[in-house]
Protein backbone atom coordinates (compact mmCIF):
# COMPACT_ATOMS: atom_id res chain seq x y z
CA UNK A 1 0.00 0.00 0.00
CA UNK A 2 0.94 3.52 -1.16
CA UNK A 3 -0.28 6.95 0.00
CA UNK A 4 0.10 9.93 -1.91
CA UNK A 5 -1.35 12.60 -0.03
CA UNK A 6 -4.81 12.68 -0.65
CA UNK A 7 -4.43 10.16 -2.92
CA UNK A 8 -3.61 5.59 -1.81
CA UNK A 9 -2.84 2.94 -4.04
CA UNK A 10 -3.39 -0.53 -3.14
CA UNK A 11 -1.42 -2.90 -5.61
CA UNK A 12 -3.65 -6.12 -6.80
CA UNK A 13 -1.57 -7.46 -9.00
CA UNK A 14 1.30 -6.98 -11.35
CA UNK A 15 3.48 -5.19 -8.84
CA UNK A 16 6.47 -7.42 -9.18
CA UNK A 17 5.51 -9.55 -12.26
CA UNK A 18 4.72 -8.82 -16.05
CA UNK A 19 1.28 -9.58 -16.01
CA UNK A 20 -2.12 -9.51 -14.31
CA UNK A 21 -2.16 -5.93 -14.05
CA UNK A 22 -4.69 -4.68 -11.49
CA UNK A 23 -4.12 -0.89 -9.16
CA UNK A 24 -6.55 0.22 -7.09
CA UNK A 25 -6.75 4.23 -6.31
CA UNK A 26 -8.78 5.60 -3.83
CA UNK A 27 -9.38 9.26 -3.15
CA UNK A 28 -11.79 11.06 -1.48
CA UNK A 29 -14.31 8.57 -1.22
CA UNK A 30 -13.82 7.10 -4.83
CA UNK A 31 -12.31 3.91 -5.66
CA UNK A 32 -10.68 3.72 -8.80
CA UNK A 33 -9.12 0.75 -10.20
CA UNK A 34 -6.79 1.22 -12.44
CA UNK A 35 -6.85 -1.80 -15.32
CA UNK A 36 -8.61 -5.20 -14.35
CA UNK A 37 -6.40 -7.88 -16.08
CA UNK A 38 -5.81 -11.99 -15.81
CA UNK A 39 -1.99 -13.14 -14.97
CA UNK A 40 -0.64 -15.30 -17.31
CA UNK A 41 2.18 -18.26 -17.20
CA UNK A 42 3.09 -18.30 -13.45
CA UNK A 43 2.34 -14.77 -12.30
CA UNK A 44 -0.54 -14.14 -9.70
CA UNK A 45 -2.84 -12.00 -8.79
CA UNK A 46 -5.01 -11.12 -5.32
CA UNK A 47 -8.75 -13.13 -5.78
CA UNK A 48 -10.98 -10.71 -6.58
CA UNK A 49 -12.91 -11.96 -3.15
CA UNK A 50 -9.47 -10.45 -1.05
CA UNK A 51 -9.90 -7.00 -2.41
CA UNK A 52 -10.38 -3.92 0.28
CA UNK A 53 -13.55 -3.20 -1.75
CA UNK A 54 -16.10 -5.40 -3.41
CA UNK A 55 -16.54 -4.60 -6.62
CA UNK A 56 -19.91 -3.29 -6.27
CA UNK A 57 -18.22 -0.32 -4.40
CA UNK A 58 -15.93 0.95 -7.50
CA UNK A 59 -16.67 3.45 -9.09
CA UNK A 60 -14.66 3.77 -12.29
CA UNK A 61 -12.36 1.50 -14.11
CA UNK A 62 -9.67 2.74 -16.43
CA UNK A 63 -8.16 0.63 -19.06
CA UNK A 64 -4.18 1.92 -20.30
CA UNK A 65 -4.96 -0.71 -23.25
CA UNK A 66 -6.79 -3.80 -24.47
CA UNK A 67 -4.17 -6.73 -23.74
CA UNK A 68 -5.59 -9.51 -21.65
CA UNK A 69 -3.25 -9.23 -18.58
CA UNK A 70 -5.04 -5.22 -18.22
CA UNK A 71 -8.55 -6.05 -19.45
CA UNK A 72 -9.09 -10.03 -18.98
CA UNK A 73 -10.76 -9.89 -15.42
CA UNK A 74 -13.69 -7.76 -16.92
CA UNK A 75 -16.25 -9.79 -17.15
CA UNK A 76 -15.81 -11.47 -13.74
CA UNK A 77 -15.87 -8.23 -12.25
CA UNK A 78 -19.41 -7.10 -13.53
CA UNK A 79 -20.23 -10.25 -12.93
CA UNK A 80 -19.05 -9.88 -9.59
CA UNK A 81 -21.52 -6.63 -9.53
CA UNK A 82 -19.11 -3.76 -10.44
CA UNK A 83 -21.80 -1.20 -12.51
CA UNK A 84 -19.56 1.89 -12.60
CA UNK A 85 -17.84 3.47 -15.58
CA UNK A 86 -14.97 1.87 -17.57
CA UNK A 87 -13.13 4.83 -19.27
CA UNK A 88 -10.79 4.17 -21.82
CA UNK A 89 -9.52 5.31 -25.00
CA UNK A 90 -11.57 5.28 -28.71
CA UNK A 91 -10.03 2.91 -29.81
CA UNK A 92 -9.69 0.55 -26.48
CA UNK A 93 -13.04 0.67 -26.22
CA UNK A 94 -13.11 -0.87 -30.08
CA UNK A 95 -11.24 -3.61 -29.01
CA UNK A 96 -12.89 -4.86 -25.83
CA UNK A 97 -15.71 -7.03 -27.42
CA UNK A 98 -13.16 -8.94 -29.67
CA UNK A 99 -10.55 -9.20 -27.09
CA UNK A 100 -12.81 -10.17 -24.67
CA UNK A 101 -15.07 -12.50 -26.28
CA UNK A 102 -12.21 -14.24 -27.23
CA UNK A 103 -11.05 -14.47 -23.56
CA UNK A 104 -14.28 -15.76 -22.09
CA UNK A 105 -14.34 -18.35 -24.74
CA UNK A 106 -11.43 -19.79 -22.50
CA UNK A 107 -13.47 -19.18 -19.42
CA UNK A 108 -16.83 -21.38 -17.77
CA UNK A 109 -19.47 -19.08 -18.75
CA UNK A 110 -22.53 -20.26 -20.13
CA UNK A 111 -23.44 -18.44 -23.54
CA UNK A 112 -26.18 -16.53 -22.10
CA UNK A 113 -23.96 -14.89 -19.26
CA UNK A 114 -21.44 -14.43 -22.21
CA UNK A 115 -24.13 -12.35 -23.98
CA UNK A 116 -25.17 -10.52 -20.75
CA UNK A 117 -21.82 -9.39 -19.73
CA UNK A 118 -20.27 -8.50 -22.73
CA UNK A 119 -23.36 -6.49 -23.21
CA UNK A 120 -23.12 -4.94 -19.69
CA UNK A 121 -19.76 -4.42 -20.89
CA UNK A 122 -20.18 -1.98 -23.80
CA UNK A 123 -22.98 -0.26 -21.68
CA UNK A 124 -20.35 0.64 -18.77
CA UNK A 125 -17.50 1.52 -21.31
CA UNK A 126 -16.83 4.65 -22.53
CA UNK A 127 -14.22 6.47 -25.29
CA UNK A 128 -12.21 9.54 -24.97
CA UNK A 129 -9.65 11.55 -26.59
CA UNK A 130 -6.13 11.55 -25.88
CA UNK A 131 -4.39 15.05 -24.05
CA UNK A 132 -8.13 16.39 -23.28
CA UNK A 133 -8.69 17.03 -19.80
CA UNK A 134 -11.78 15.67 -18.03
CA UNK A 135 -13.51 16.48 -14.47
CA UNK A 136 -14.77 12.94 -12.91
CA UNK A 137 -15.60 13.18 -9.28
CA UNK A 138 -14.92 15.37 -6.49
CA UNK A 139 -12.66 17.63 -7.85
CA UNK A 140 -10.63 14.62 -9.74
CA UNK A 141 -9.69 15.56 -13.18
CA UNK A 142 -7.78 12.96 -15.73
CA UNK A 143 -6.14 13.09 -19.16
CA UNK A 144 -5.03 10.40 -21.16
CA UNK A 145 -1.96 10.41 -23.26
CA UNK A 146 -0.58 8.02 -26.31
CA UNK A 147 1.50 5.17 -24.57
CA UNK A 148 2.76 4.22 -28.41
CA UNK A 149 2.65 0.12 -26.97
CA UNK A 150 -0.57 -0.61 -29.24
CA UNK A 151 -3.97 0.81 -30.49
CA UNK A 152 -5.38 2.88 -28.07
CA UNK A 153 -2.62 2.54 -25.75
CA UNK A 154 -2.25 5.39 -23.18
CA UNK A 155 -1.17 6.66 -19.54
CA UNK A 156 -3.58 8.04 -17.36
CA UNK A 157 -2.98 11.06 -15.28
CA UNK A 158 -4.80 11.88 -12.31
CA UNK A 159 -5.00 15.22 -10.25
CA UNK A 160 -6.82 16.30 -7.27
CA UNK A 161 -8.35 19.82 -6.59
CA UNK A 162 -5.35 19.98 -3.65
CA UNK A 163 -3.39 19.96 -6.91
CA UNK A 164 -2.00 16.49 -5.85
CA UNK A 165 -1.53 14.10 -9.13
CA UNK A 166 -0.52 10.88 -10.11
CA UNK A 167 0.18 9.02 -13.38
CA UNK A 168 0.04 5.40 -14.73
CA UNK A 169 2.04 4.95 -17.44
CA UNK A 170 0.51 1.70 -18.21
CA UNK A 171 2.78 -0.40 -20.74
CA UNK A 172 4.60 1.97 -22.82
CA UNK A 173 5.82 1.19 -26.33
CA UNK A 174 9.57 1.83 -27.37
CA UNK A 175 10.45 5.09 -30.17
CA UNK A 176 9.49 4.43 -33.56
CA UNK A 177 6.88 1.15 -33.56
CA UNK A 178 5.59 0.69 -36.71
CA UNK A 179 2.10 2.14 -37.17
CA UNK A 180 2.04 3.86 -33.44
CA UNK A 181 3.15 7.34 -32.98
CA UNK A 182 5.79 7.50 -30.25
CA UNK A 183 4.50 8.24 -26.67
CA UNK A 184 3.17 11.63 -25.54
CA UNK A 185 5.04 12.92 -22.30
CA UNK A 186 2.27 13.82 -19.13
CA UNK A 187 2.62 16.73 -17.02
CA UNK A 188 5.25 16.32 -14.29
CA UNK A 189 3.26 14.80 -11.24
CA UNK A 190 3.94 14.42 -7.62
CA UNK A 191 3.78 9.96 -7.87
CA UNK A 192 4.39 8.27 -11.19
CA UNK A 193 3.24 4.40 -11.20
CA UNK A 194 5.21 2.84 -14.29
CA UNK A 195 5.90 -0.34 -16.00
CA UNK A 196 9.24 -1.82 -15.50
CA UNK A 197 9.07 -4.97 -18.32
CA UNK A 198 12.23 -4.38 -19.78
CA UNK A 199 13.80 -2.62 -17.57
CA UNK A 200 17.05 -4.13 -17.98
CA UNK A 201 17.76 -4.74 -21.07
CA UNK A 202 18.11 -2.79 -24.23
CA UNK A 203 16.19 -3.11 -27.78
CA UNK A 204 17.84 -3.18 -31.01
CA UNK A 205 17.61 0.18 -33.59
CA UNK A 206 14.31 -0.74 -35.45
CA UNK A 207 16.24 -0.46 -38.82
CA UNK A 208 18.33 -3.26 -38.00
CA UNK A 209 15.57 -5.25 -36.77
CA UNK A 210 13.21 -5.73 -39.44
CA UNK A 211 16.82 -6.40 -41.54
CA UNK A 212 17.36 -9.23 -39.05
CA UNK A 213 13.72 -10.35 -39.74
CA UNK A 214 14.20 -9.94 -43.19
CA UNK A 215 17.92 -12.08 -42.41
CA UNK A 216 16.43 -14.93 -40.58
CA UNK A 217 13.20 -15.23 -42.28
CA UNK A 218 14.76 -15.41 -45.47
CA UNK A 219 17.29 -18.33 -44.17
CA UNK A 220 14.53 -20.03 -42.73
CA UNK A 221 12.44 -20.17 -45.64
CA UNK A 222 15.74 -21.77 -47.89
CA UNK A 223 15.25 -25.11 -45.94
CA UNK A 224 12.22 -25.12 -47.89
CA UNK A 225 9.53 -25.14 -44.66
CA UNK A 226 7.54 -23.26 -42.37
CA UNK A 227 8.43 -20.31 -40.34
CA UNK A 228 6.09 -20.48 -37.19
CA UNK A 229 5.82 -17.12 -35.85
CA UNK A 230 3.81 -17.01 -32.51
CA UNK A 231 2.22 -13.42 -32.20
CA UNK A 232 -0.53 -11.83 -30.19
CA UNK A 233 -3.12 -11.29 -31.91
CA UNK A 234 -3.59 -7.89 -30.97
CA UNK A 235 0.15 -5.58 -32.03
CA UNK A 236 2.47 -8.21 -32.41
CA UNK A 237 0.01 -9.49 -35.85
CA UNK A 238 -0.23 -5.92 -37.13
CA UNK A 239 3.30 -5.02 -36.59
CA UNK A 240 4.64 -8.23 -38.30
CA UNK A 241 2.25 -7.49 -41.45
CA UNK A 242 3.54 -4.06 -41.66
CA UNK A 243 7.45 -5.08 -41.32
CA UNK A 244 6.80 -8.66 -44.05
CA UNK A 245 4.89 -5.89 -46.09
CA UNK A 246 8.09 -3.48 -46.20
CA UNK A 247 10.30 -6.89 -46.53
CA UNK A 248 8.51 -7.93 -49.84
CA UNK A 249 9.31 -4.67 -51.85
CA UNK A 250 12.88 -4.87 -50.72
CA UNK A 251 14.68 -6.67 -53.75
CA UNK A 252 17.83 -7.50 -51.36
CA UNK A 253 15.98 -10.28 -49.73
CA UNK A 254 15.80 -12.75 -52.91
CA UNK A 255 12.93 -15.07 -51.47
CA UNK A 256 10.75 -12.79 -49.42
CA UNK A 257 11.08 -10.23 -52.78
CA UNK A 258 7.69 -9.85 -54.92
CA UNK A 259 10.09 -11.97 -57.60
CA UNK A 260 10.08 -15.13 -55.61
CA UNK A 261 7.08 -14.43 -53.60
CA UNK A 262 6.00 -16.82 -50.15
CA UNK A 263 2.90 -16.67 -48.97
CA UNK A 264 2.32 -15.57 -45.41
CA UNK A 265 -0.70 -16.86 -43.75
CA UNK A 266 -2.49 -15.35 -40.71
CA UNK A 267 -4.05 -18.27 -38.80
CA UNK A 268 -5.85 -16.45 -35.98
CA UNK A 269 -9.37 -15.40 -36.20
CA UNK A 270 -8.92 -12.78 -33.60
CA UNK A 271 -6.02 -11.53 -34.56
CA UNK A 272 -7.62 -10.99 -38.52
CA UNK A 273 -10.41 -9.33 -36.72
CA UNK A 274 -7.98 -6.87 -35.36
CA UNK A 275 -6.31 -5.78 -38.19
CA UNK A 276 -9.67 -5.00 -39.67
CA UNK A 277 -10.22 -2.75 -36.42
CA UNK A 278 -6.39 -1.32 -36.99
CA UNK A 279 -7.28 -0.80 -40.86
CA UNK A 280 -10.82 1.08 -40.00
CA UNK A 281 -9.31 3.21 -37.24
CA UNK A 282 -6.23 4.85 -39.24
CA UNK A 283 -6.69 8.00 -38.04
CA UNK A 284 -4.57 7.01 -34.89
CA UNK A 285 -2.03 5.93 -36.98
CA UNK A 286 1.42 7.24 -37.12
CA UNK A 287 2.51 9.56 -40.09
CA UNK A 288 4.79 7.06 -41.96
CA UNK A 289 1.48 4.47 -41.71
CA UNK A 290 -0.82 7.21 -43.14
CA UNK A 291 1.84 8.67 -45.62
CA UNK A 292 1.78 4.86 -46.83
CA UNK A 293 -2.21 4.90 -47.53
CA UNK A 294 -1.97 8.05 -48.71
CA UNK A 295 0.70 6.51 -51.86
CA UNK A 296 -1.66 3.57 -52.40
CA UNK A 297 0.52 1.16 -50.26
CA UNK A 298 -2.16 -0.12 -47.81
CA UNK A 299 0.64 -0.81 -44.36
CA UNK A 300 -0.86 -4.03 -43.09
CA UNK A 301 -2.07 -5.24 -46.45
CA UNK A 302 -0.45 -6.98 -49.09
CA UNK A 303 -0.50 -9.38 -52.19
CA UNK A 304 0.88 -12.60 -50.81
CA UNK A 305 -0.93 -12.48 -47.28
CA UNK A 306 -3.61 -14.92 -46.80
CA UNK A 307 -6.24 -15.30 -44.08
CA UNK A 308 -6.92 -18.29 -42.58
CA UNK A 309 -10.03 -17.43 -41.30
CA UNK A 310 -12.21 -21.29 -40.83
CA UNK A 311 -10.87 -24.01 -38.91
CA UNK A 312 -11.08 -26.13 -41.82
CA UNK A 313 -8.69 -23.96 -43.36
CA UNK A 314 -6.61 -24.31 -40.53
CA UNK A 315 -6.56 -28.08 -40.86
CA UNK A 316 -5.17 -27.73 -44.61
CA UNK A 317 -2.95 -25.33 -43.53
CA UNK A 318 -1.33 -28.22 -41.19
CA UNK A 319 -0.87 -30.29 -43.88
CA UNK A 320 1.05 -27.87 -45.98
CA UNK A 321 4.71 -28.19 -45.44
CA UNK A 322 6.05 -24.81 -47.58
CA UNK A 323 7.83 -22.63 -47.76
CA UNK A 324 5.90 -20.37 -46.23
CA UNK A 325 5.40 -17.93 -42.65
CA UNK A 326 2.62 -18.72 -40.80
CA UNK A 327 1.37 -16.25 -38.34
CA UNK A 328 -0.75 -17.46 -35.47
CA UNK A 329 -1.77 -17.24 -31.78
CA UNK A 330 -1.28 -17.26 -28.98
CA UNK A 331 1.86 -15.12 -28.48
CA UNK A 332 2.74 -17.05 -25.38
CA UNK A 333 1.60 -20.62 -26.84
CA UNK A 334 -0.64 -21.11 -24.20
CA UNK A 335 -3.24 -21.70 -26.20
CA UNK A 336 -4.56 -20.93 -29.83
CA UNK A 337 -4.23 -22.49 -33.19
CA UNK A 338 -0.29 -22.15 -32.89
CA UNK A 339 -0.24 -25.26 -30.44
CA UNK A 340 -1.52 -27.44 -33.66
CA UNK A 341 1.40 -26.30 -35.63
CA UNK A 342 3.73 -27.24 -32.76
CA UNK A 343 1.96 -30.23 -32.94
CA UNK A 344 2.65 -30.61 -36.47
CA UNK A 345 5.48 -29.08 -37.12
CA UNK A 346 7.64 -28.94 -34.20
CA UNK A 347 9.40 -32.20 -35.02
CA UNK A 348 10.66 -31.26 -38.42
CA UNK A 349 14.14 -30.48 -39.03
CA UNK A 350 13.30 -28.00 -42.17
CA UNK A 351 10.54 -25.82 -40.05
CA UNK A 352 11.24 -23.07 -37.68
CA UNK A 353 10.28 -21.63 -35.03
CA UNK A 354 10.54 -17.60 -34.39
CA UNK A 355 9.93 -15.90 -31.14
CA UNK A 356 9.35 -12.40 -31.20
CA UNK A 357 7.59 -11.33 -27.85
CA UNK A 358 7.76 -12.19 -24.07
CA UNK A 359 7.25 -15.59 -22.83
CA UNK A 360 6.11 -15.10 -19.40
CA UNK A 361 7.56 -18.27 -16.70
CA UNK A 362 5.75 -21.57 -16.83
CA UNK A 363 4.27 -20.99 -20.62
CA UNK A 364 5.26 -23.84 -23.59
CA UNK A 365 6.68 -21.04 -25.27
CA UNK A 366 9.13 -20.38 -22.55
CA UNK A 367 9.86 -23.77 -22.28
CA UNK A 368 10.27 -24.45 -26.02
CA UNK A 369 13.05 -21.73 -25.64
CA UNK A 370 14.65 -23.40 -22.93
CA UNK A 371 14.90 -26.74 -23.59
CA UNK A 372 15.68 -26.42 -27.12
CA UNK A 373 19.44 -26.41 -26.87
CA UNK A 374 19.59 -29.27 -25.00
CA UNK A 375 20.52 -32.49 -26.06
CA UNK A 376 17.70 -34.71 -26.59
CA UNK A 377 15.23 -31.51 -26.74
CA UNK A 378 11.77 -32.09 -26.14
CA UNK A 379 8.77 -30.41 -24.65
CA UNK A 380 5.12 -32.05 -23.29
CA UNK A 381 2.23 -30.35 -25.20
CA UNK A 382 -1.07 -31.54 -24.15
CA UNK A 383 0.28 -34.35 -22.76
CA UNK A 384 2.56 -35.39 -25.73
CA UNK A 385 6.15 -35.19 -25.33
CA UNK A 386 7.42 -33.68 -28.81
CA UNK A 387 11.05 -34.14 -30.08
CA UNK A 388 12.08 -30.24 -30.77
CA UNK A 389 14.02 -30.78 -33.89
CA UNK A 390 12.84 -27.59 -35.97
CA UNK A 391 15.40 -24.50 -35.07
CA UNK A 392 14.15 -22.54 -32.73
CA UNK A 393 15.19 -18.66 -32.48
CA UNK A 394 13.94 -15.66 -30.50
CA UNK A 395 14.28 -12.11 -31.83
CA UNK A 396 14.08 -10.20 -28.60
CA UNK A 397 14.83 -6.75 -30.30
CA UNK A 398 10.93 -7.40 -31.55
CA UNK A 399 8.91 -5.58 -28.44
CA UNK A 400 5.97 -3.43 -27.84
CA UNK A 401 7.40 -2.34 -24.46
CA UNK A 402 10.09 0.27 -24.13
CA UNK A 403 13.49 -0.62 -23.52
CA UNK A 404 15.45 0.28 -20.09
CA UNK A 405 16.59 3.19 -22.25
CA UNK A 406 13.23 4.58 -23.02
CA UNK A 407 11.66 3.92 -19.67
CA UNK A 408 14.41 6.08 -18.55
CA UNK A 409 14.12 8.98 -20.83
CA UNK A 410 10.41 9.22 -20.64
CA UNK A 411 10.59 9.35 -16.99
CA UNK A 412 12.68 11.72 -16.66
CA UNK A 413 10.76 13.84 -19.25
CA UNK A 414 7.58 13.25 -16.82
CA UNK A 415 9.58 15.12 -13.97
CA UNK A 416 8.01 12.87 -10.88
CA UNK A 417 8.15 13.69 -7.76
CA UNK A 418 8.04 10.08 -6.41
CA UNK A 419 8.41 6.56 -8.99
CA UNK A 420 7.15 3.57 -8.15
CA UNK A 421 7.75 0.51 -10.44
CA UNK A 422 5.36 -2.65 -11.46
CA UNK A 423 4.77 -4.64 -13.73
CA UNK A 424 8.09 -6.01 -14.39
CA UNK A 425 10.19 -8.73 -12.63
CA UNK A 426 12.72 -8.29 -10.00
CA UNK A 427 15.40 -8.50 -11.82
CA UNK A 428 14.09 -5.86 -14.37
CA UNK A 429 13.13 -3.74 -11.17
CA UNK A 430 16.29 -3.30 -9.94
CA UNK A 431 18.31 -2.57 -12.87
CA UNK A 432 15.71 0.01 -14.17
CA UNK A 433 15.83 1.55 -10.20
CA UNK A 434 19.35 2.19 -10.61
CA UNK A 435 18.74 3.93 -14.10
CA UNK A 436 16.50 5.89 -12.74
CA UNK A 437 18.70 7.22 -9.68
CA UNK A 438 17.76 11.13 -9.59
CA UNK A 439 14.67 11.07 -11.08
CA UNK A 440 12.30 11.48 -7.98
CA UNK A 441 12.16 9.58 -5.00
CA UNK A 442 12.35 5.95 -5.36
Amino acid sequence: MRKNSSFEIVHLGAERTVTGSRHLLRHAGLNILIDCGLAQGDDSVLPIEKWPVPPSQIHFVFLTHAHIDHVGALPELIRRGFAGEIICTHATKALLEPMLEDAMGFAHYADGEKRRLMSQLDELSWGFEYLEPFDLQKGLRFTLGRAGHILGSCWARLEAADGQSVVFSGDLGPQDTPILPNPDIPDPCDLLVMESTYGDRLHEDRKKRVQRLGRIVEKALSDGGKVLIPAFSLGRTQELIYELDRLYSDDSFSVLSEKSPVPVFVDSPLGLEITRIYSRMSQFWDKEAKDLLKRGDHPIDFEYLYAVESHSDHMRLLDFHGPAVVIAGSGMCSGGRIVDHLKSGLERTENNVLFVGYQAEGTLGRNILKYAKSKDAYVVVDGERLAIKAKVQALSGYSAHADQKDLIAWARAAKPGKVKLVHGEPRAQKSLKTGLTGCGKL
